[in-house]
């Protein structure tokens, strides 16, 4: 249970950190970036065990967060596009 905590913990940081080096007009605001962020980690926390890079009960490191962050916000403006 911890090792989920501290997974949102940073995904929370990562989302933020993802949407200013995101490049593009954002239209999501602060909960939905917050949120794809830490979907972001959890991606990244469950892909780098997949990969043996964590071990179970080990969340991903910061970095990775950032990566899947930007990842999901990727396929996020993917989707959402309204041109």
């Amino acid at each position: 249970m911890g090792h989920f905590i501290v997974t949102i913990f940073i995904g929370f940081f990562a989302g933020l950190i993802a949407r200013a080096l995101h490049p593009g007009n954002d239209k999501a605001g602060f909960i939905v970036t917050t949120l794809l962020g830490i979907a972001g980690s959890v991606v990244a926390t469950y892909a780098g065990r997949f990969l043996g890079f964590y071990t179970i009960g080990s969340s991903a490191g910061f970095i990775a967060s950032i990566l899947g962050a930007i990842i999901i916000l990727v396929i996020y403006n993917f989707f959402t596009k309204n041109d």
